[in-house]
């Protein structure tokens, strides 16, 4: 129940009582237990475990029966996701999963010895995060001179200017899993690739 917090209202108090338990709640004004239900037999029992008084909501949960996030593009809709877990459950090569007029995300999976593919985006700011994997990312004022370098891994961020040519290539030995902001929208609305080859036909039938 308050063992995240360290509360100095409950310093040395028994908790082998319901009575002891609940005791603090009426000599002191304890903040970080504002609107905590009291005791009663709707919610515990004799040989109850104390954490469950905890009132605090809960996350909102996958459907019955599973863990995976449902993978497609929520945009441009009011939307929360844990990024971490989607970009890690995300096995296509790019996916859309929220495009907005003015800004989209994309989960990417490259595999070992993959890349992205060089490219340029002239009017186009891009934010890259790696939650899995490591790689080298390159950029450069021209197509032929890619003067700068930097090895990534898991939590690195990546920035890339409007302009600017850019590739992210795989180095370890599994999926390299990331996600991409795109400001302004990149890729169509609800975008899928499951390859790298599909990606590449999908951009020559843009041409």
């Amino acid at each position: 129940m308050y063992y995240p917090y360290f509360c100095p209202y409950f310093v040395n108090q028994p908790r082998n009582t319901k009575e002891a338990m609940f005791t603090p709640f009426i000599s002191c004004p304890c903040p970080y237990f504002v609107n905590m239900p009291f005791y009663s037999d709707e919610y515990a029992n004799e040989d109850s475990n104390y954490e469950r008084f905890d009132s605090r909501p809960a996350y909102p949960q996958p459907s019955q029966g599973s863990n995976l996030i449902e993978l497609k593009d929520y945009g441009s809709k009011a939307f929360v996701v844990d990024i971490e877990k989607a970009t890690i459950q995300n096995n296509n090569f790019r996916l859309a999963i929220w495009t907005g007029e003015h800004l989209q995300l994309t989960l990417m999976s490259i595999k070992p010895g993959e890349e992205i593919g060089l490219e340029m985006h002239p009017n186009v700011d891009q934010f890259l995060r790696i939650e899995e994997g490591q790689g080298v990312v390159m950029m450069g004022d021209r197509k032929d001179s890619l003067d700068f370098r930097a090895n990534v891994y898991d939590n690195y961020a990546i920035f890339i200017p409007a302009g600017k040519w850019h590739n992210l290539i795989n180095t370890g030995n599994k999926p390299l899993k990331l996600y991409s902001i795109y400001a302004p929208p990149q890729h169509p609305k609800g975008t899928i690739h499951k390859t790298k080859e599909d990606a590449e036909a999908a951009e020559k039938g843009h041409k």
